[in-house]
């Protein structure tokens, strides 16, 4: 399977468990503001602002989208895994481990 593929055919997996709202909410709040944060990096560096301040908040936006990834791991782990492994299926391990060596 080619990347492409592959890209395309990982997007059309849907959860079975649903997530919740609180976690729903978490989710989008926090990715709102990486959004803002990189559009403020896009505007600080139009303006041709100090390097440092710029890579502050480019550092925030990584923090914020970090936390994201975090929550959605957790997530997975407690639903999406463990319902695959429930059903015999676990290969969802090796899927897991790949997705974290991909973190770093």
């Amino acid at each position: 399977m080619d990347e492409v593929t592959a890209a395309e055919g990982c997007c059309r997996h849907h959860k079975k468990t649903p997530r919740s709202a609180e976690l729903q909410a978490d989710v989008q709040k926090r990715l709102n503001r990486a959004i803002g944060q990189l559009n403020g990096v896009k505007a600080m560096i139009d303006e041709n602002r100090y390097c440092g301040d710029v890579l502050t908040q480019l550092s925030a936006a990584e923090s914020a989208i970090r936390r994201v990834r975090e929550l959605l791991l957790k997530e997975h782990m407690e639903t999406c895994v463990v319902e695959e492994v429930q059903a015999g299926n676990t290969e969802v391990i090796d899927e897991v481990l790949k997705l974290m060596r991909n973190f770093g």
